[in-house]
């Protein structure tokens, strides 16, 4: 990797830019945004029972997102860097005016970005519910918002998980295995494996660690500094073990 790499946000964006057009140059984006669009639909509308609730609220359109990102955004995130090290593409993006950081900034970038366009598609949801009633326009937006942000945490996750492997399956099984752990922390279920014995403080940092609970809390119109945080923490995290990742293998 060139030692003269430059600095700040630039090059970072100008593989942002790359990434994008990338996505959009093959069936995959289209597939993925049909998939989603085709499945959040049906959640909210049969499964949610969108109109037998007679509320005019987004309420059954949010609940099912943590479930379709558990297994779409893996299926975005597992080609971000096992493909580009399966065939050998990795090495010539690294050799570019480019930090390993900056890469994965950027990769992680497009994607969010992509999955935000996704979500944005979704806006006839918006304007069916409000033809149909007076929703609180605030707490719908707060619901995009933590949707978003959540989206980013899975991604990361994903993200990191692509750049363990060469395999883009072995890469998806990885990202829904942990982000999985991640929804299911705050649950009963798993909290009860830790009542009786575990000290107060560790059965709370546990269950700080929901995505569930968070997501949960902004989608109902609370946009606490405190989840905020915890989204930004948990990208931080992932996007840094991304780097270090890439960089051991380099040491390979």
């Amino acid at each position: 990797m060139s030692t003269k790499a430059n600095s700040g946000l630039w090059p970072a964006l100008n593989v942002m830019r790359r990434e994008l057009s990338g996505y959009f140059s093959t069936p995959v984006a289209w597939v993925f945004i049909v998939i989603f669009l085709v499945m959040s639909g049906t959640f909210t509308f049969y499964i949610g029972s969108f109109f037998e609730r007679g509320i005019a609220d987004l309420a059954p359109f949010f609940q099912f997102h943590p479930w379709l990102y558990l297994f779409l955004v893996p299926a975005i995130a597992m080609r971000l860097w096992a493909e580009e090290r399966r065939s050998g593409t990795i090495e010539l993006l690294l050799t570019l005016p480019v930090t390993t950081g900056q890469a994965v900034l950027g990769k992680f970038l497009a994607a969010w970005l992509f999955i935000g366009l996704a979500l944005a598609l979704t806006f006839p949801v918006w304007l069916t519910v409000n033809y149909l009633g007076e929703p609180d326009n605030g707490i719908v937006a707060a619901g995009y918002i933590g949707s978003w942000l959540m989206a980013g945490g899975f991604l990361a996750i994903g993200s990191c998980m692509s750049a363990v492997t060469r395999n883009q399956v072995v890469a998806f099984i990885l990202s829904v295995a942990v982000c999985f752990g991640f929804m299911l922390s705050g649950l009963p279920m798993v909290m009860n494996l830790f009542t009786g014995w575990a000290p107060q403080a560790l059965l709370d940092v546990i269950a700080d660690f929901s995505f569930l609970a968070h997501f949960a809390a902004i989608s109902k119109g609370v946009i606490d500094l405190r989840d905020l945080v915890y989204f930004g923490l948990v990208i931080t995290f992932w996007l840094l073990a991304n780097t270090i990742v890439l960089e051991l293998k380099k040491a390979d």
